[in-house]
C-alpha cells in the first residue's frame, strides 16, 4: 500500500486493544497493541484471549561488521507477571523482545510501528484483510496479509530474515484416553513450493466432515525463503529452544534430522504411565506425545544502507464445517440430525475448501483487492468529514466479520441454494450472545445494508420464508435457519416491524421488485397484523403487552412503539403503491394519518414523548413520564429510508433535544446503577432513560441506567438528519473517547458480548453527516450534507461506490467500484444533473442553481 496519513497512535502498554483480521463470516486473529497475534478465533466460535502455542514473529537483523540481534517482533510484555505458574511454555515469554510499539488503526488496516535501541534496523508492520464494498466475496477471504517493512537508517548493509512460527489451531478436545494432552488429533504440517506460492501448510487427522475439521497456511511468494518445516516434538519444549538455536545462529532454519524425542525423561511423565518405556511399542510411546505441530517459515534479504525492504507473508486458514444449530444459552431445539447433515458449510469453504487455496487466491489477486481496499480506506477516513464519525463507522465494521457474524451455505432446502446471513446478538468470550439475529437487535444495524446489501436481503428471505406464520406473527429469534423448530415467544413489536422497514430499505437500495414480490405477501400479513393485534380499540395507537429490545414488554401506549408502527406504514405504503395495490395504500396511508395524530394527541407532554400507562406501579419493568433515548426510533428509521419527518418536526426537534439535555452525562461518578456497567467513572454517556420531571418507578424498565453504544449511535444519527450537529457530535466523542485502547476495544463495542451487533447502527452516522438518499427504483442518488463548509466523503449505491464532495453548490462524484446509471442527481433536495452512467473511474461534476437563491449565493 502508498504511503497514508497515520490514525491516533495507540502505545503497546494498552492492553485491551485487539485489531481483528478476517472475512465475513471467517473468524479473527488479532493484532494486539504490542504487535503480537492474539485471540485466534479461527474454528467457528468465538474465543478471546486464546492464544495459539509458538505463533509469532522474529525478526533477525547482522549488519556487516557489526553485532547480530534476533528479537521477537513483538513490544516486551507489560502488566501483571504474577499468573500462578508463571507465563506457559508455549507463550515463550522468555525469548528477548522489542523496547516498544505503537498502533494505528483504520479498519481494515493495521499499522504497528516498532521501536528498540538495540536493532540495527526500524521494522513496521502492515497487516489486513481485503474489504471491497459491494462485494462480500472479496471482503469474506479467510486470509490476512502481513506485512514487515525492514528500513536500514545505517550506513552498512544489514542481512535481515523475518521469520513465522506457525501451530495449527484445530484439533481440540477434552483431555482424557482420546485426547491426550487436550487434542483429539494430531496436526499435521510440510513445507510447499507450488512455483507462485510457497510456505507452511497444515493440516490434521480428522475426517473432512468433522466440525473440528481445519486447515491453517502461512505462506509467501517471495523465493529468498528459508524454512524450519516442522519443530522437534517432545514432552517438555525442546522444539523451541532448538528453533531459537537454529535461528538466532546465522537466521538461516534448517530442517531437523529428527522430528521427535520419543525418550520419555523420567520424573515427572514416570508417573504418567504404570508402564515401563520398553513395554510400550513405538506406536504407544509416540501416541503420547503431544499432538500440536510447529513450523517456521522465514524470508531473508539484504536491506541496503538507507533504503527499505518488504517481507509479505499470508496468514490464511478454513474452517469449513460449523455445527448445525446455535448451541447457544437461548434456542436449546436442534434439529433433527435424522433428517439433516449435523453439519453445515461455511460459504467461504465453498471457495475456499482449504487454506492453501485461500492463501493463493490473496497472493494471486492481491495488487487489485489491496488497492479497493486502499481507496476504501482513504475514501472513509480522508474525507472532509469530523473524523470521529468516520472512525466510529469504520471501526464497528469489524463486528460485521466478527465471530458475531457467519455467512452459511445452503443451510435450509426452503431457502434454496446459495449463501445466507445469520449472527448472533455478539459474542461472549469462549460462545456466541443471544442465538437467532434477532431482529430487534439486527433492527438498528445499518453496515451491511450499505456496504454488502446482498448479506441483507438473504437474512430478509430466511425472516419471512421460515419465522413469519400464516397469521402474519414473526419470531424474533430463528432457528428454521438451520432446519429447526420455531421458537417459543412470539413477536417483538420492535423487531416485527423493524424488519418491514428493512424490507423497504433492502428493496429501495437494490430496486429488486422479483425480491419485493416474493416476500410482499408475508411481509405485507406481518403489517395487517400488527394493526389487527396490536391495535385493537382502533384508536392508531398500539397498546397492551409488547415484548421489546429491552427484554421486557411495555404496557399502556409509548413512543418506541407507536414510532415504529408509523414508519412502517408509511414504508409500506410506498412499496404496496409501486406493486400496484391501492387498497393497502388506502388503508395504510389512514392508518398512519391515525397513529401520528393519536401520538401527538396523547403521547405528546410538551417536550417530548413518553409513555402513557394507567398504573404505572401495575406492571413492573415501565418508564412512564421517563425520557425514553429510543423514543424517536421510527424516525431513525425513517431518515435513513428517505420518509421524511414521521411527526411535527419541531416536536421531532424538542424531543431530540431532552434526549441530550437530560439523559447524556459527560461524567458519570455520581450516576447510580445496579444494572450492568458499559460506562463509568469520570467517563460519559447516553442513559437510556432518566425521569427529569420525576416519577421514576420503584423498578424500571430493565437496563435504564445503562449506556448502549448502539443507542448512542441510533439517536446521533437522527440529531444529524435532523441539523442537531453538535449534539450529534457531543454523543459520539464522549462514546468513542471510552474506546480509546486504554480500557476498551476502540474494535469492539460491546453490549451483552463483544462485537454487538447494535454497534453496527453506527454507518446511519456516515448517511446523516452526507445526506444521502439512494433511491434504486427511481435511480435518484441525492446529497444534503448536515455541516457547514465543504464536504467529501464515502458513498455508495446497489451498484457502485466513491467519493462524494460538495463545495459552494458544487457537487462532485467519483466512482471507485461497479457502476451508477442515475437519472437524477439531486443537492439539498433540488435536482443538479440527469442521465449520468458511471463506471470505475470516472468522475461527474454539477452545479446547484437554487430556484431561490439564499442572500449569500446572489
Amino acid at each position: 500500500m502508498a504511503e497514508r496519513r497515520r490514525a491516533p497512535g495507540i502505545p503497546h502498554t494498552s492492553q485491551a486493544t485487539a485489531f481483528p483480521l478476517g472475512g465475513i463470516g471467517t473468524g479473527n486473529v488479532s493484532i494486539g497493541a504490542r504487535g503480537e497475534l492474539r485471540d485466534w478465533e479461527l474454528e467457528n466460535l468465538p474465543d478471546k484471549g486464546r492464544r495459539n502455542p509458538h505463533s509469532f514473529f522474529a525478526i533477525h537483523a547482522a549488519p556487516a561488521g557489526g553485532d547480530t540481534v534476533t528479537r521477537v517482533l513483538e513490544a516486551r510484555l507489560t502488566g501483571r507477571h504474577d499468573a500462578d505458574a508463571g507465563y506457559p511454555f508455549e507463550q515463550l515469554a522468555g525469548l528477548p523482545r522489542l523496547a516498544g510499539a505503537t498502533l494505528h488503526g483504520e479498519y481494515p488496516v493495521v499499522d504497528v510501528d516498532f521501536v528498540d535501541e538495540d536493532l540495527p534496523v526500524d521494522v513496521s508492520l502492515r497487516a489486513f484483510t481485503p474489504l471491497v464494498p459491494l462485494d462480500p466475496e472479496a471482503s469474506g477471504i479467510p486470509a490476512a496479509v502481513l506485512r514487515y517493512r525492514v528500513t536500514n537508517p545505517g550506513a552498512v548493509a544489514v542481512a535481515v530474515t523475518v521469520a513465522g512460527s506457525m501451530t495449527h489451531t484445530a484439533g481440540r478436545g477434552a483431555p482424557g484416553p482420546d485426547a491426550p494432552w487436550g487434542m483429539r488429533a494430531t496436526q499435521k504440517v510440510r513445507f510447499r513450493d507450488d512455483g507462485d506460492v510457497r510456505g507452511l501448510d497444515f493440516g490434521i487427522d480428522l475426517p473432512q466432515d468433522d466440525p473440528g475439521y481445519g486447515t491453517l497456511s502461512l505462506t509467501t511468494t517471495d523465493a529468498a525463503v528459508t524454512v524450519k518445516p516442522q519443530w522437534v516434538t517432545s514432552y517438555w519444549p525442546d522444539g523451541a529452544r532448538l528453533f531459537w538455536n537454529d535461528f538466532s545462529d546465522d537466521g538461516l532454519l534448517e530442517a531437523e534430522s529428527r522430528l521427535t524425542l520419543e525418550d520419555r525423561p523420567r520424573g515427572l511423565f514416570a508417573e504418567l504411565d504404570a508402564e515401563r518405556d520398553e513395554e510400550l511399542t513405538e506406536e504407544q510411546m509416540m501416541a503420547k506425545l503431544p499432538r500440536i505441530r510447529t513450523g517456521s517459515l522465514g524470508i531473508r534479504h539484504t536491506v541496503p544502507a538507507g533504503e527499505s525492504r518488504d517481507f509479505e507473508f499470508v496468514l490464511a486458514w478454513s474452517f469449513p464445517n460449523r455445527r448445525r444449530g446455535w448451541h447457544g444459552h437461548i434456542i436449546f431445539a436442534d434439529p433433527d440430525e435424522g433428517e439433516l447433515s449435523p453439519v453445515v458449510r461455511n460459504h467461504y469453504a465453498t471457495r475456499w475448501p482449504d487454506a492453501w487455496s485461500a492463501a493463493a487466491h490473496l497472493h494471486g489477486d492481491l495488487a487489485a483487492l489491496e488497492r479497493a481496499t486502499t481507496t476504501f480506506v482513504d475514501a472513509l477516513y480522508g474525507g472532509a468529514i469530523d473524523p470521529v464519525i468516520s472512525d466510529a463507522a469504520g471501526a464497528n465494521i469489524a463486528a460485521l466479520r466478527s465471530t458475531t457474524c457467519f455467512v452459511l451455505d445452503s443451510p435450509n432446502p426452503s431457502l434454496g441454494d446459495g449463501p445466507v446471513f445469520a449472527a448472533w446478538e455478539g459474542s461472549f468470550d469462549h460462545g456466541g450472545s443471544c442465538e437467532g439475529t434477532c431482529t430487534h437487535v439486527w433492527s438498528y444495524a445499518q453496515t451491511a445494508a450499505w456496504l454488502f446489501p446482498s448479506l441483507e436481503r438473504s437474512a430478509r428471505r430466511a425472516e419471512y420464508r421460515l419465522e413469519t406464520d400464516d397469521d402474519g406473527a414473526q419470531k424474533f429469534r430463528g432457528n428454521r435457519v438451520f432446519g429447526g423448530p420455531s421458537w417459543f415467544m412470539g413477536p417483538a413489536v420492535d423487531g416485527q416491524l423493524g424488519t418491514f422497514l428493512r424490507l423497504h430499505r433492502e428493496w429501495r437500495f437494490s430496486g429488486d421488485d422479483d425480491f419485493l414480490r416474493e416476500l410482499w405477501p408475508t411481509a405485507s400479513r406481518s403489517l395487517d397484523h400488527a394493526l389487527r393485534e396490536w391495535d385493537r380499540d382502533g384508536d392508531g395507537l398500539v397498546d397492551g403487552e409488547l415484548h421489546n429490545t429491552y427484554d421486557i414488554e411495555f404496557h399502556g401506549t409509548e413512543p418506541l412503539a407507536n414510532g415504529m408502527l408509523l414508519a412502517a406504514l408509511r414504508a409500506g405504503v410506498r412499496m404496496a403503491a409501486h406493486l400496484g395495490e391501492p387498497e393497502k395504500v388506502e388503508a395504510w396511508t389512514a392508518a398512519a394519518d391515525r397513529a401520528a395524530a393519536a401520538m401527538d394527541g396523547t403521547l405528546w407532554n410538551g417536550e417530548y414523548y413518553r409513555q402513557v400507562i394507567e398504573d404505572l406501579d401495575e406492571h413492573r419493568y415501565q418508564y412512564g413520564d421517563g425520557v425514553l433515548s429510543d423514543q424517536l426510533l421510527g424516525q431513525f428509521h425513517a431518515f435513513l429510508g428517505g420518509l421524511g419527518y414521521l411527526l411535527p418536526e419541531d416536536r421531532v426537534n424538542s424531543a431530540l433535544g431532552a434526549i441530550v439535555a437530560h439523559n447524556h452525562r459527560t461524567d458519570l461518578r455520581r450516576h447510580e446503577s445496579t444494572q450492568r456497567v458499559y460506562a463509568l467513572n469520570d467517563e460519559g454517556g447516553l442513559l437510556l432513560a432518566s425521569w427529569p420531571r420525576g416519577g421514576r418507578p420503584s423498578i424500571p424498565f430493565v437496563y435504564s441506567d445503562e449506556v448502549w453504544t448502539g443507542i448512542e449511535h441510533q439517536v446521533a444519527t437522527s440529531l444529524m438528519f435532523a441539523g442537531r450537529v453538535d449534539d450529534a457530535l457531543l454523543i459520539e466523542r464522549t462514546l468513542r473517547a471510552r474506546y480509546d485502547g486504554r480500557h476498551r476495544n476502540p474494535w469492539n463495542e460491546i453490549e451483552c458480548g463483544n462485537h454487538y451487533a447494535r454497534s453496527l447502527a453506527s454507518w446511519g452516522l456516515l448517511a446523516a453527516a452526507s445526506g444521502v438518499q439512494w433511491d434504486a427504483p427511481s435511480k435518484t442518488l441525492g446529497f444534503a450534507p448536515a455541516a457547514d463548509g465543504p464536504f467529501r466523503s464515502l458513498f455508495t449505491t446497489a451498484t457502485g461506490w466513491g467519493t462524494v464532495e460538495v463545495d459552494h453548490g458544487v457537487i462532485s462524484l467519483r466512482l471507485d467500484g461497479g457502476h451508477l446509471d442515475l437519472d437524477r442527481l439531486d443537492l439539498h433536495g433540488e435536482t443538479v444533473s440527469r442521465d449520468i452512467r458511471l463506471r470505475a473511474g470516472d468522475t461527474h461534476r454539477a452545479t446547484l442553481v437554487r430556484t431561490h437563491p439564499t442572500p449569500e449565493e446572489s
